[in-house]
């Protein structure tokens, strides 16, 4: 084994980038930034049927948005390509030659019917399914009558008897299997002429020289399999790490694609407007855990701190809460151009700016993006928090209209529509020069005086910066949203 830490994230094209594989790429990532070591990505692009169009560019680009590079890759070739399992036909037939002639491996060929009337017949019995080596020990005359007839062919592994197989775990400890517990002799080369994955992720990991594989807890009845194949080709596997599986904060229940009620690929919180260094850090806390209590780290430090030691065997919940506010807390502290940039699309897309903004109108929307930054958990927020803004009329929240009961509420009222008229230019600081007067006038002050003018103005009690608030909602509809309340005392 290599001395210097070498670690894949191999993705299948099948799908765009989820939650639990952008995990163990960051993972794999942090753990060889760390170490000083080089991370690959390797396409394993032989299921054929399954792969999408824009499956590949889909993970790279969704892995470089979250900050994660790699040092080798099918776009960046290096001494241990090709980087596609498809392209590497030629290297798999070699070391499937090599255990067919050890008698390692043997040629099968069983129909799919064949296989389920096996199964079947198991079942009914008790069993559990499994593959009885119907062709393992067949004449080299049956061979070539089966290819004759056109049945289907597969190369099938020769699981040896009754051997025991342990590893370390980096995360879980010892780990043993028996190989009378694997589930019959495997296929390792299908009947379309492609490498099934246990057989092309160890010739691959191998001459990759991987060194560490650290990967979902899913992959763990995976191992014994492919020990079993490092054992036969006399090569050593490297060091494994079994990642503790994701679950749903609120169900407790494993995070699965059929779960509606948390958002599963990271192209999805890029349309919402997530900021990747958010995600990044998010991410990160899913089953590993930094000393202290701290929460928020840049992905330097994540960089210089990981420690594989520190990875959880316990499930590791998805809480959107804590994603939101992670979020925010990065929203908070991000340039309010950046900021921005993320919103406006937003607003675009809901028909509340038009497509292509004047310079008026996009100061505008910059300043009314700027009243919500520090509350918004995610870009597209943007848009239900900005409503009252897009209302001709004033629309007053029910918890608000007591406010405007008040005895004092028709005095300051007043006394600020009068007043508005004559602000100009129609600023925060001249604004909140007038309120500052109406007080002055009425002795009317704190909640009764804010707070008033805030409804009459706005129809929430709550909110951002009062003098800003009503700059940006403008002179003529503060005007209107005034003479509305007035005229209802």
């Amino acid at each position: 084994m290599a001395d210097k830490v070498r670690v894949r994230y191999a993705p299948s094209p099948t799908g765009h980038l989820h939650i639990g594989n952008a995990r163990t790429a960051l993972f794999n990532y942090l753990y060889a930034r760390h170490e000083g070591g080089d991370f690959i990505i390797r396409i394993e692009d032989t299921d054929k049927k399954r792969n999408i169009e824009d499956g590949e560019s889909s993970q790279l680009d969704n892995l470089t948005w979250l900050g994660i590079d790699w040092d080798e890759g099918p776009d960046k070739p290096g001494e241990y390509g090709p980087y596609r399992q498809s392209e590497r036909d030629e290297i798999y037939h070699k070391y499937l030659n090599q255990l067919l002639e050890q008698g390692d491996a043997y040629y099968a060929f069983d129909t799919a019917e064949e296989l389920e009337a096996e199964r079947e017949a198991q079942r009914a019995n008790g069993e559990m399914p499994h593959y009885t080596g119907t062709w393992r020990d067949r004449s080299q005359e049956e061979i070539d009558q089966a290819r004759a007839e056109g049945r289907p062919e597969t190369i099938r592994f020769r699981i040896p008897e009754g051997q025991t197989y342990r590893f370390d775990d980096m995360v879980k400890g010892e780990v043993k299997f028996e190989s009378k517990d694997i589930s019959g002799d495997f296929v390792i080369l299908k009947n379309d002429g492609s490498p099934t994955y246990n057989f092309a992720v160890v010739v691959d990991d191998h001459l990759m020289a991987i060194t560490h594989v650290l990967r979902g807890d899913d992959h763990v009845a995976n191992t014994p399999k492919q020990l079993m194949i490092y054992d036969a080709l006399g090569w050593q596997a490297p060091k494994y790490g079994h990642m503790s599986l994701i679950t749903n904060a609120e169900t407790g229940k494993k995070l699965s694609k059929r779960d509606e009620s948390i958002l599963q690929f990271i192209e999805q919180y890029r349309d919402l407007g997530y900021l990747p260094e958010a995600m990044f850090n998010f991410i990160t806390l899913l089953g590993w855990s930094p000393v202290g209590e701290d929460e928020i780290f840049s992905k330097e430090e994540f960089i210089e701190m990981f420690d594989p030691d520190r990875l959880s065997k316990s499930p590791a919940a998805f809480d959107n809460k804590k994603l939101e506010w992670i979020n925010n807390r990065y929203m908070k502290e991000k340039d309010a151009e950046a900021i921005a940039d993320l919103a406006i699309p937003h607003l675009q897309k809901a028909g509340r700016i038009s497509d292509n903004p004047s310079q008026e109108e996009m100061e505008w929307t910059k300043k009314l993006i700027s009243l919500y930054q520090d509350e918004m958990s995610y870009a597209a927020e943007i848009v239900p928090l900005s409503d009252m803004f897009f209302h001709e009329d004033l629309e007053i929240a029910e918890d608000a209209k007591e406010v405007l009961e008040a005895e004092t509420a028709p005095v300051v009222i007043q006394a600020f529509r009068d007043k508005v008229d004559d602000i100009e230019p129609f600023t925060e600081e001249n604004i909140m020069a007038a309120i500052k007067a109406v007080q002055k006038e009425t002795g009317i002050k704190g909640k009764n005086l804010y707070m008033a003018l805030r409804v009459a103005t706005s129809g929430e009690q709550h909110g951002p910066s009062i003098g800003l608030t009503i700059e940006v909602l403008g002179k003529d509809k503060v005007k209107h949203h005034l003479d509305q309340v007035l005229a209802k005392f």
